[in-house]
């Protein structure tokens, strides 16, 4: 992706006390497509081939932007999570929660376990707090049992996060 193109994406960002500066419309014309998804998953797909995590970082403002949320991101985004190349680890589980699949669930308790050296300043563990809220909100014996594992998990931020999804479940 050209600097041209990456400043063009930015202006879809919604920033505290600004608009954007772009519209979804301008950022399709510009890349001659019509729909957001298609253009999200194709800057994705070539992100990924390319390992350029700033062009990552770009497909993911894309896809919010353009309230794209089709079944064909659920792969390359599982793919994608435990690269670590790129610095969108929450963002890529905040996209995998909402699809509240059952096949996420793997790498949802990923995240519950591995920190990414980038975010190894992090003792909230934010990235396995939104992993543990994901698998809460995802229905079925495979979420359950994953958070029943994390029960016994030695970061008492991971036990009590998977205590509190448990009970929100009716599970405890």
């Amino acid at each position: 992706m050209t600097p041209e193109e990456q400043e063009l994406i930015v202006g879809l960002v919604i920033a505290p006390g600004s608009p954007p500066t772009r519209t979804v419309d301008e950022v399709l014309a510009h890349f001659g497509e019509s729909d957001g998804g298609v253009l999200a998953l194709r800057l994705l797909r070539d992100a990924m081939e390319r390992r350029d995590a700033d062009d990552v970082e770009f497909a993911l403002v894309v896809k919010a932007a353009a309230h794209a949320s089709g079944e064909e991101f659920l792969e390359p985004l599982i793919e994608l999570f435990p690269a670590d190349w790129h610095r969108d680890h929450e963002d890529i589980v905040s996209a995998l929660g909402r699809f509240r699949s059952p096949r996420t669930v793997p790498t949802l308790v990923l995240a519950t376990h591995w920190v990414p050296e980038y975010l190894d300043f992090d003792e909230a563990r934010a990235l396995a707090v939104k992993a543990i809220w994901a698998l809460g909100a995802i229905p079925g014996p495979e979420a359950r049992e994953a958070l029943e594992g994390l029960r016994d998990a030695d970061n008492e931020i991971i036990r009590e996060n998977a205590v509190n999804q448990l009970a929100r479940r009716g599970e405890l």
